[in-house]
């Protein structure tokens, strides 16, 4: 095997370990344009990973640094001393996309939450929305769709901020203080908005990065009437309506 062909194996590996709905969605996209997406899901992930790596923020915010540090020097041939580094060298070009998301992902090495929803939607554009035009990039999206995309990635950043935000509120960092049902259900609804923005965007090929939001509209909807949308469970979906969900936009678009 390749050194190529190992790394993007390990890539598609961590993914499936790590963040086993975007494994299935890739999955889900035509074989071909899986080895775009494996080593940008995966590299995301260890930089999603990094804050979480250490009780003390300038410890955590070192991971990030060695991280943003790496995927710069793509852009001078050098290749990242790590399981997945050869297989970033084909996306290369979309690696500013990864540090622009790991500079956003410093906020998550300190306990404080973020002033206000505009700091929060700011900072899903720069992480999931990042994400979501790195993979678009990737498989060739043309540039003037990148604001719908963004959108997209950030309204699917609020469905899995809002499903992690007991957990997180459990660990002393909610990502804001004292927000109301009220204030829950506005922002599913703006995040709602954000998606129907993006979701047409696409053409061709490029239309499988937006598949790992598949979930993304069902539980919003849910946080939009929901009594109680940070009880234990209240956004989860169901096994069926997950798959036949994904199978769903895979086929028909999201």
């Amino acid at each position: 095997m390749s050194d190529l062909a190992a790394s993007l194996h390990a890539a598609a590996e961590a993914v499936r370990r790590g963040d086993p709905d975007r494994f299935a969605a890739t999955m889900a996209t035509a074989a071909p344009l899986r080895d775009r997406l494996w080593p940008l899901y995966a590299a995301n992930l260890e930089i999603a990973r990094a804050p979480w790596a250490s009780a003390e923020p300038m410890v955590a915010e070192m991971r990030l640094q060695w991280w943003i540090d790496a995927l710069d020097g793509l852009s001078e041939g050098r290749e990242p001393p790590h399981e997945i580094g050869a297989g970033l060298r084909p996306v290369a070009p979309h690696a500013r996309h990864l540090i622009a998301v790991a500079e956003a992902r410093r906020a998550d090495c300190w306990p404080d939450p973020f002033a206000d929803t505009s700091a929060l939607w700011a900072y899903l554009d720069q992480t999931a929305g990042a994400l979501y035009w790195a993979a678009a990039e990737a498989l060739g999206a043309a540039p003037e769709a990148e604001t719908g995309v963004r959108s997209f990635g950030a309204g699917a950043g609020l469905a899995a901020l809002l499903k992690a935000w007991p957990e997180l509120t459990a660990r002393n960092r909610p990502p804001l203080v004292g927000l109301a049902p009220d204030g829950v259900r506005a922002l599913a609804q703006e995040g709602l908005a954000r998606l129907n923005a993006g979701r047409r965007v696409l053409k061709g090929d490029a239309r499988a990065a937006l598949l790992p939001g598949w979930q993304a509209r069902a539980q919003l909807e849910r946080a939009r009437i929901s009594p109680d949308p940070f009880a234990p469970g209240a956004l989860d979906l169901s096994e069926f309506s997950r798959r036949t969900g994904l199978l769903r936009a895979a086929f028909f678009g999201l």
